[in-house]
C-alpha cells in the first residue's frame, strides 16, 4: 500500500502554508460549506425514505428511482468539494509547490478524478 505524502495547502488568512497530513480543510467557504450541509442533510432524509420504501415493500422501479436521485445528489456534493480541492489546495501545491508536492497532488488529482468517475 502507498503511503500518502504530506502536500501543502494556503491557510487563507494568513496566506502561509499549513500541512494537510492531518486531513483537515483549509479555504472553504462558509456559503459553500452550508451549502453542502443543507444538500447533505436532505440526503440524509432521503436515504431514511428510501430504507422505509424497502421497509414497506414499496415498488422496486420507485425505490431505485430514490436511489439513483440521493446518489446524483452525492455526486453534486463531490463536484462542489472537488471545485473547491482545486481552487485551493491542487492551485497551490502546483503552482508553488516543490516537485515532490507537484507530483503528489498530481497524483492525488488523478486518483480524485478516477474514484469519483465511476
Amino acid at each position: 500500500m502507498a503511503t500518502r505524502k504530506t502536500t501543502y495547502c494556503p491557510a487563507p488568512s494568513s496566506g502561509g502554508e499549513i500541512p494537510i497530513a492531518g486531513r483537515k480543510a483549509v479555504g472553504v467557504d462558509a456559503e459553500i460549506k452550508a451549502s453542502n450541509l443543507r444538500r447533505l442533510s436532505r440526503i440524509e432524509g432521503q436515504v431514511r425514505g428510501i430504507q422505509r420504501m424497502v421497509e414497506g415493500d414499496r415498488y422496486c422501479a420507485d425505490i431505485l428511482m430514490q436511489i439513483s436521485s440521493a446518489q446524483e445528489a452525492l455526486r453534486a456534493v463531490a463536484r462542489s468539494l472537488m471545485r473547491n480541492h482545486l481552487t485551493h489546495c491542487a492551485s497551490h501545491a502546483i503552482t508553488s509547490g516543490s516537485e515532490e508536492e507537484k507530483e503528489a497532488m498530481y497524483d492525488e488529482l488523478l486518483e480524485m478524478i478516477y474514484k469519483n468517475a465511476r
